[in-house]
């Protein structure tokens, strides 16, 4: 239970009365439910500009121009004004940064595809009106953010950054004031032991809803609930605020995503699905990036197919957003218990043999233990010797497999521009994240993607092919259900089918730089869709890190 008896009826109608004010002013036409025909894009509003004209003004043209028949989902990364962190240090949920665009922009962008939102609901920039509105004794910000004595022992504290805990601050009387500060100085955690604050945030969601979001990304949901003498991390109270979020967004518009971004081992970060029904829509698939990465670097499925085979769902409203790259690194925390030290060691090596950096946090024995991997998807697969061709076949296969799972798969716009490691950008601002936020002039975008020599084009011109194939297979129904099978340590391969139809796929990826041979038996007979080919029973051969999506003449 969040709070007390005595104020649960409160705090209980005031959620109401927040519903019924929204529910007259939020559009209710249109609803879609997800479906294999969404695939989502994940961008910053200003990765792509031009000159005179607003980014994301930017990004609705090259969407029109090149995406519209790609993507159905826009994931755009904060477009708040903020003071930090590249976005995630809000100042002012209500505001589109004005060097972005406006509202309008949104709007405009919102008319053709279905747009993922952030919503930075674990703390807010320390230049917020809600943060200076606390030190500064203003009763509507009381008791908004997470107080601690420095003496108490928070050393169990689970911790995603080397950063102090505690930020010492002077309000406005001049007391200094220890701020609970879990990924920087500038970033305020707030107080949900304050129902205000609950209140505040579900508001923020509703704007959100109602300027144009239908999925809603619920960043760093792990450290909601503070409670010294614990780790504080996926507490059972976190949980409940999920689920009050949850059922505050189905009765304000069923049709919107709760989605939790929760970069944490894989178990606890898949019980934000809760029953199936009263949590999170959509879990990020977070130990598939590093499962990937590792597969292909060493050519061997194992690892990946073990963990694929206990992949479950609690219900049929439920499902995993799969990607191999987004905005942050490759986490590796996702996949203790899955690979082993000397595994993730060697993912480590292949960052910085790629010229990638390697994040770290600290642990309650003052033990730095690897965080994420900071590099490119692609230049963490790559081998110094690839030709342009290898290097494309291999990423796409990385890209195959996230869009064979089952969910909705995500694709980076880096990823699908072929960006490299941006080691300037990470010279320019001294965070190892932007070597993997570069920006890119829309002429060159256009240059690059025109010039069918470009490795840009290769890979632009093959996942866009690939997923307009996936578009049109209903196996791939997010909600359908799934079988991994065994082909051997050189392939990873899972079965599709959909909850709607008969309809059974079987996506097969060759991990090596050999051609390989395995026996199809008869169930696996019928057509590869990607190269329009029959599939016999017997023996088939694919060439190195080749990809096969079998539609089967027996889908029993």
């Amino acid at each position: 239970m969040l709070y007390a008896e005595e104020v649960l009826s409160d705090v209980s109608s005031r959620i109401d009365a927040l519903l019924a004010r929204y529910r007259k002013i939020v559009d209710q036409s249109d609803k879609q439910s997800l479906s294999e025909k969404d695939v989502l894009l994940i961008t910053y509003g200003d990765t792509i500009t031009e000159n005179r004209t607003a980014p994301l003004q930017t990004l609705h043209r090259f969407y029109r121009e090149y995406l519209s028949d790609v993507f159905s989902l826009v994931h755009i990364l904060p477009f708040h004004p903020f003071s930090s962190d590249d976005g995630f240090a809000v100042i002012d949920f209500y505001r589109v940064r004005e060097d972005l665009g406006d509202w309008g922009d949104i709007n405009g962008l919102a008319s053709d595809c279905r747009i993922m939102s952030d919503a930075v609901i674990n703390h807010v920039s320390s230049q917020s009106d809600w943060f200076r509105g606390f030190l500064t004794g203003n009763p509507d910000y009381a008791d908004f953010f997470v107080e601690c004595d420095p003496a108490e022992d928070l050393s169990v504290v689970t911790r995603p950054r080397t950063s102090p805990l505690l930020t010492r601050f002077t309000d406005g009387e001049g007391n200094k004031r220890y701020i609970w500060t879990t990924f920087s100085a500038d970033q305020a955690d707030l107080n949900y032991r304050n129902p205000d604050v609950l209140l505040a945030v579900l508001e923020v969601l509703f704007f959100l809803v109602m300027q144009g979001a239908r999925l809603l990304r619920l960043d760093a949901v792990t450290y909601l609930w503070k409670q010294p003498g614990t780790n504080s991390a996926n507490m059972s109270e976190t949980h409940a605020i999920i689920k009050v979020i949850r059922g505050a967004v189905d009765e304000l518009r069923s049709d919107v995503v709760v989605v939790t971004e929760t970069n944490v081992p894989h178990h606890q970060n898949v019980a934000y699905f809760g029953d199936g029904h009263d949590e999170a829509h959509m879990v990020y698939n977070f130990a598939l990036p590093p499962l990937i990465a590792h597969s292909l670097i060493n050519g061997d499925s194992r690892q990946l197919t073990d963990w694929a085979r206990q992949l479950s769902l609690p219900g049929d409203e439920t499902c995993f957003l799969n990607f191999s790259a987004s905005h942050d690194g490759i986490g590796v925390r996702p996949v203790e218990k899955i690979l082993g030290t000397d595994d993730v060691q060697r993912l480590v090596e292949a960052a910085q043999a790629a010229r990638g950096l390697v994040s770290f946090r600290t642990m309650s024995d003052g033990e730095k233990h690897p965080y994420e991997l900071n590099c490119t998807f692609l230049d963490l697969i790559s081998r110094p010797d690839d030709s342009r061709e290898t290097m494309v076949r291999r990423f796409v296969a990385s890209q195959a497999i996230v869009l064979s799972m089952p969910g909705v798969p995500a694709i980076y716009i880096q990823s699908l521009l072929g960006t490299r490691n941006d080691l300037a950008g990470v010279k320019q601002t001294g965070s190892a994240r932007s070597i993997n936020r570069s920006r890119h002039r829309y002429a060159d975008v256009q240059k690059s993607l025109d010039d069918g020599n470009s490795l840009a084009a290769a890979i632009f011109a093959a996942l866009a092919a690939m997923i307009a194939i996936r578009r049109r297979e209903s196996a791939f129904d997010p909600y359908g259900e799934f079988e991994v099978l065994d082909l051997g340590r050189e392939v990873f391969a899972i079965g599709r089918r959909s909850a709607r139809s008969s309809s059974r796929i079987i996506c097969i990826v060759n991990l090596t730089d050999r051609q390989i041979e395995f026996e199809t038996d008869a169930s696996m007979a019928g057509k590869d869709v990607l190269a329009d080919e029959a599939i016999a029973e017997g023996d088939t051969t694919m060439a190195p890190y080749a990809v096969r999506w079998i539609r089967c003449e027996n889908n029993k």
